[in-house]
């Protein structure tokens, strides 16, 4: 792909007196007025390390605060409005060893994946409560054990698949406090995929752009990979909506939040004063920002951290069972890892030098090889990032590029808008050669084929990436099949 100059970034954010650097293309990916609007009144102007960051598949669903495909820097508050309410929702990457399966394999791999994980649920508890603990504690740590993944595979997980939860007061303190119907209800649905937006898709690698990178990152040409996209489970969905009153609220989850939030924040309170504060922080509508250094600050930065840890290990727990059941339908050898990537996410991290909390909305991090683990495949290639299109169209693999400091070192995570918005506007059509992906239900009825398109719509969000340097592309896969 031709790397071209650097598109000029930064706009104004309607009705506000800040700026938000913008990634986008006047012609064939102009950026949303209204959801730029949308975007400054939530964040405002008080507190901002940097402008906010808007990537391509920029968009505002009704039922979020904040519109997708964004990245927000604060100084010293952090706020959980500016993250998605399932904590560590993301996608990862699976390599193969084998070429591209006929359908009958295909049919024994999805109706392997549908029968572990069943769609409605089956109530079956997949954990007890002391193992719901070691998740949030431990992360992908603790999913390496219990399920034989690769332990070398943490490397390919970002923060290695753990956050440290003692500076913020330990696991102790969050068991003592948090109650413990959540634990319990943790137990259920761990590892799930679908349906919804969340996806499990064979692909065959059509494209390598990227050669030594593609090599180190264990992807050739010819290969089958699987690409999913899981939330971050029950806990993490518990925890994401305990802070504030969420717009993303179903009647089941409300009622158990009508249990766990009085219980979790004024229970727990030490003093009138700080139940006060409470009450009006996490039971009025909107979200006051907390100083991460305050009590409250730190005792949300400790949830987050023990969300984003389940969500870890829950996605893992996803991985150890589809590796395994590829190797039962394809035989070879099983799979492994090549990027497991959050795209809702609450970080301490560096901007201009100094600390930082980034919120990352629907869009994943792309951190440079130089801040990457030394002596890992990362700090070689660079953070590894998905940018899928939508089962219709290719998918990529890319890397971080040498300006995503441009964007807080985040890039989109995904293009599905995109790809949709081409097709409405006649920048895109049918695919010239006709191919199709088997698309599969969790119910027992017969796959379709899914006609694909052109991959018009996501190389246009590609290439702002490119252009601007936030990505360099590593290889292309296209879909063979999806279960959705």
């Amino acid at each position: 792909m031709t790397v071209h100059p650097a598109l000029p970034p930064v706009r104004l954010l309607d009705g506000t007196s800040s700026s938000s650097t913008v990634f986008d293309d006047s012609d064939r990916l102009p950026v949303d007025d209204q959801a730029l609007s949308a975007l400054g009144r939530q964040v405002g102007t008080a507190g901002l390390a940097a402008p906010p960051v808007v990537l391509p598949d920029f968009h505002h669903k009704s039922k979020m605060e904040l519109p997708s495909s964004v990245a927000v820097a604060t100084r010293s508050t952090v706020r959980p409005d500016l993250t998605g309410s399932s904590v560590n929702c993301g996608m990862a990457l699976i390599a193969v060893d084998s070429e591209a399966p006929d359908d009958r394999a295909v049919d024994r791999f999805m109706r392997g994946v549908r029968e572990r994980y069943p769609y409605p649920t089956r109530g079956r508890k997949e954990l007890s409560a002391r193992e719901v603990v070691r998740a949030s504690a431990d992360g992908a740590e603790f999913a390496v054990d219990r399920w034989g993944a690769p332990p070398e595979d943490l490397e390919r997980i970002e923060e290695g698949g753990r956050l440290d939860l003692d500076r913020f007061g330990g696991i102790d303190r969050l068991s003592s406090e948090l109650p413990g119907l959540a634990w319990q209800l943790a137990r259920f649905r761990f590892g799930t995929v679908g349906p919804s937006n969340h996806f499990v898709e064979l692909q065959r690698v059509e494209e390598v752009l990227d050669p030594e990178r593609a090599a180190a990152l264990g992807v050739r040409e010819g290969q089958l990979t699987i690409q999913y996209h899981g939330g971050g489970g029950v806990l993490a969905g518990e925890i994401g909506r305990l802070f504030f009153r969420r717009k993303d609220y179903p009647r089941q989850i409300r009622a158990v939040n009508m249990a766990l939030k009085p219980w979790f924040h004024l229970r727990s309170a030490r003093s009138y004063a700080e139940l006060k504060q409470r009450l009006s922080l996490y039971f009025t509508d909107g979200f006051a920002p907390v100083e991460i250094d305050s009590p409250e600050g730190q005792r949300l930065m400790l949830a987050n951290a023990a969300a984003m840890n389940y969500g870890f290990a829950f996605r893992i727990s996803t991985y150890a069972s589809l590796r395994r059941l590829a190797a039962e339908a394809f035989g070879g050898a099983t799979g492994r890892l090549v990027v497991d990537s959050p795209h809702n996410s609450i970080y301490e991290e560096r901007v201009d030098g100094q600390a930082a909390i980034v919120h990352r909305h629907n869009s994943c991090r792309a951190y440079p090889a130089e801040l990457m683990p030394a002596g890992s495949t990362f700090a070689r290639t660079g953070q590894a990032v998905l940018l899928p299109g939508t089962h219709r169209t290719s998918s990529y693999l890319a890397v971080a590029g040498p300006s995503s400091t441009r964007s807080l070192h985040s890039a989109c995570h995904g293009a599905g808008t995109v790809v949709s918005e081409h097709v409405r506007r006649g920048l895109s059509d049918l695919d010239r050669q006709g191919r199709a992906t088997r698309r599969y239900r969790y119910s027992d009825e017969a796959p379709t084929d899914a006609p694909h398109f052109d991959d018009n719509g996501v190389n246009a969000a590609l290439d702002v990436l490119v252009r601007n340097g936030l990505v360099s592309p590593v290889a292309r896969m296209r879909p063979l099949a999806v279960l959705h």
